[in-house]
């Protein structure tokens, strides 16, 4: 539909579009470029009035490994204001996609870190395969997943939240359908084929009922994402990017060294 370097986006004579995240050789991670040229393909979806619902999806063995590793030796170096820029564009990704009016169906192999999770959370629906890996592995570097915090929230819960954001440990494509990120999941193998299913399904659907549902229930939330909201996120990545901690975190990952704050145990 558009010529991109970072993702593709295709249109389906069906009447959807696929959005793929196409960094295969970088395990589809973000940088600057990606998160622009995401925003402008849903801004192309946005407007066109023939597409029924949009899938997301990652070319190659990961859906997302998070951050990449250029991008964030580049963030390192930002003072405040430069990583507020940063975190702004973030998180128009992430209240384009949320409050897209198309359904939107993410579809999740391998690896969704970080910012993948956001993206995930994001969409109305989710599937993926049994051993595909989530993580909020923010804390691990001195950061926090702020920009993306509200969406996780609403799609897994303040108190899993909690946990996942607080101890960076990875879980599953199970647990993430216990806990509601994930609608179902599939054997690796037969994910590709178990969406033919929910492609036949939706297909099946009035694309302005859907509209309307999606519009409906948005209403019917009760926690708002509201500006003010969404300033403190930005504002909350920004200040801890640019801490003594923010950077120590930082070039610990990018020397691959253990930050200063970690301790052996004891024996």
């Amino acid at each position: 539909m558009t010529d991109f370097q970072t993702i593709e986006l295709n249109k389906d004579p069906r009447g959807f579009a696929t959005l793929w995240l196409n960094r295969p050789e970088k395990n589809n991670a973000f940088n600057a470029e990606m998160i622009r040229e995401l925003v402008q393909a849903i801004d192309t979806v946005q407007a066109d009035k023939s597409l029924r619902f949009l899938l997301l999806r990652g070319r190659g063995k990961h859906f997302s490994a998070g951050a990449d590793l250029a991008w964030m030796q580049q963030s390192a170096k930002l003072d405040f204001d430069a990583n507020l820029t940063d975190a702004r564009e973030l998180a128009e990704l992430m209240y384009s996609l949320y409050h897209l009016k198309l359904p939107t169906l993410a579809v999740v192999q391998g690896a969704a870190f970080g910012g993948a999770v956001g993206l995930v959370a994001c969409c109305d629906m989710a599937i993926g395969a049994h051993d595909a890996l989530f993580s909020l592995s923010e804390v691990r570097i001195g950061l926090a997943p702020a920009v993306i915090s509200p969406f996780v929230v609403k799609a897994i819960g303040e108190r899993a939240t909690r946990r996942y954001a607080m101890t960076g440990e990875r879980f599953s494509g199970e647990r993430a359908r216990e806990l509601g990120l994930l609608s179902e999941t599939y054997a690796a193998a037969e994910l590709n084929d178990a969406l033919l299913g929910w492609l036949d399904n939706l297909l099946l659907n009035s694309p302005q009922a859907m509209r309307a549902s999606k519009d409906l229930l948005r209403e019917a939330a009760s926690i708002s994402l509201s500006p003010a909201l969404r300033r403190y996120t930005e504002n909350a990545i920004a200040r801890i990017r640019v801490s003594p901690e923010g950077q120590e975190g930082l070039n610990a990952f990018l020397e691959k060294r253990k930050p200063n704050w970690t301790q052996e145990p004891e024996q």
